[in-house]
C-alpha cells in the first residue's frame, strides 16, 4: 500500500556513528521532494532538537526542528498531559533539561512531583541518592527510556535502562517508560503527523526497540538491515514486522 507518512529512526537506520547512510539520506531527499511528512524519532535524551537537527543537516538530511521528536519531548508532554504538579527531580542531560523546561516545569531537590531519568554521563551517587529518597515519598517514576546498552566507537557501554533499574530495584517502583518500544512515543507522535496510523510507515534498524514500538502502536513497520537486526532468525514467525528491506533505496515510496 502506499504510505501517506513516515516515522523513521535515526542511529543505524540514518547514521551509523559519524557516517551518513546515504541510502537513507537520498530516501528522505525523495520524501521532501514528494512532500510526503515524515518525524523522526529518537530515544536519544541527551541531545536537544536542534542539536539532533544540526547533526542531521551535517549529513545532508533535509530536516528542520519540527521533523525531530525526541524522548526528551515525549515525557515532558506526558507530564504535561498527567497535570500531576510542576515539581520536578531530574537526572539527566540538556536535551532532557531543555525540554522539561520548555513545558514550564520547576527542577527541585526534595518534594517533588516527578522523579525523571533520562541519560546522564556525570550521573553520581548523591543524584541515585536523592532519586531514590524522592520516590520512596511518593513522586512519579518517569525514564525516557529502557536501553540498557548503547553503541559507541569503544563498543556497547551502559545505558538509561540500566541506570534506571539502579532507582527501581532500590525502591521496588517500576518506572513509566516513555521512549520506543513503548507506544507512548508513538501515539504522541502520530498527533503530530495527524494522519490515520493506516496510512503511516515506522522504519527502523532495531526490532527490539523501533519494530516493537511501531508494532505495539498499531503502526506498520519496516526493518532495514543496515544497523542492529540484520536477520529475522531469532524472531517469532508470528510478530515478525510488514516489512523488511536491505536498505532504503530499494524501497518505491510511490507503491
Amino acid at each position: 500500500m502506499k504510505y501517506e507518512g513516515y516515522l523513521i529512526d535515526l542511529d543505524g537506520t540514518m547514521y551509523k556513528g559519524k557516517e551518513r547512510i546515504e541510502e537513507a539520506v537520498e530516501f528522505v531527499k525523495q520524501l521532501e521532494k514528494e512532500g510526503i511528512p515524515y518525524l523522526f524519532i529518537t530515544n536519544n535524551s541527551a541531545s536537544t532538537r536542534q542539536q539532533v537537527t544540526e547533526r542531521l543537516q551535517n549529513f545532508d538530511v533535509p530536516v528542520t526542528p519540527d521533523h525531530v521528536f525526541t524522548s526528551s519531548m515525549a515525557i515532558a508532554e506526558f507530564m504535561k498531559q498527567d497535570k500531576l504538579g510542576k515539581r520536578v527531580f531530574m537526572i539527566g542531560e540538556v536535551g532532557l533539561q531543555e525540554a522539561i523546561e520548555r513545558n514550564g516545569f520547576e527542577f527541585v531537590e526534595e518534594d517533588a512531583d516527578y522523579v525523571v531519568m533520562g541519560i546522564d554521563r556525570r550521573l553520581t551517587y548523591q543524584k541515585l541518592e536523592r532519586a531514590c529518597l524522592e520516590v520512596r515519598k511518593g513522586a512519579r517514576f518517569l525514564s525516557t527510556n529502557k536501553d540498557v546498552a548503547f553503541p559507541t566507537d569503544r563498543g556497547l557501554v551502559p545505558g538509561n535502562g540500566a541506570l534506571t533499574s539502579v532507582v527501581a530495584v532500590s525502591t521496588g517502583k517500576d518506572p513509566i517508560f516513555v521512549g520506543k518500544p513503548e507506544p507512548i512515543i508513538m501515539d504522541m507522535a502520530m498527533t503530530k503527523m495527524d494522519l490515520p496510523k493506516e496510512k503511516v510507515l515506522m522504519i527502523g534498524d532495531n526490532y527490539l526497540t523501533d519494530i516493537l514500538a511501531g508494532m505495539r502502536a498499531g503502526i506498520d513497520t519496516l526493518l532495514v538491515f543496515t544497523g542492529v537486526t540484520t536477520t529475522l532468525e531469532d524472531i517469532p514467525p508470528e510478530e515478525r514486522p510488514t516489512h523488511t528491506i536491505e536498505s532504503l533505496d530499494l524501497w518505491d515510496i510511490h507503491l
